[in-house]
């Protein structure tokens, strides 16, 4: 075993939570980031678009509650929207009619889940 290979077990599970890429560094473009691990670089990170981030989350709640998300329950739904307004699911251009599309219900209600969450 390699010390890189620690490393790189340490690191995949969150580049797979954000929906990233792990590449060899000397395939790094300008926008990736690359890690080092005592004092050479081991790997290279490409993080995803924004939008590609918000379908990844939606994918991993869906597989965290075991159904789509469309089939669950209104309090579950709200939870939902609150855990992705946390993680900046509607600062996304189409977010909200991405998350109301996912979630089976309108914009509007989804405008209602954020607003009630407001006024609390």
């Amino acid at each position: 075993m390699t010390a890189e290979e620690p490393f790189l077990a340490a690191v995949r599970p969150l580049v797979d939570a954000m929906g990233g890429e792990l590449l060899p560094p000397g395939d790094a473009g300008p926008d990736d980031v690359v890690l080092a691990w005592e004092g050479a670089d081991v790997v290279a990170v490409r993080l995803p678009q924004l939008a590609e981030s918000l379908d990844h989350i939606l994918t991993a709640l869906e597989r965290r509650e075991g159904r789509p998300l469309a089939e669950l329950d209104r309090k579950a739904k709200q939870e939902i929207v609150r855990t992705l307004e946390a993680r900046g699911a509607f600062a996304v251009r189409h977010g909200v009619e991405t998350v109301a599309g996912a979630l089976g219900v309108s914009r509007f209600t989804i405008y209602n889940y954020l607003n009630r969450e407001k006024g609390r």
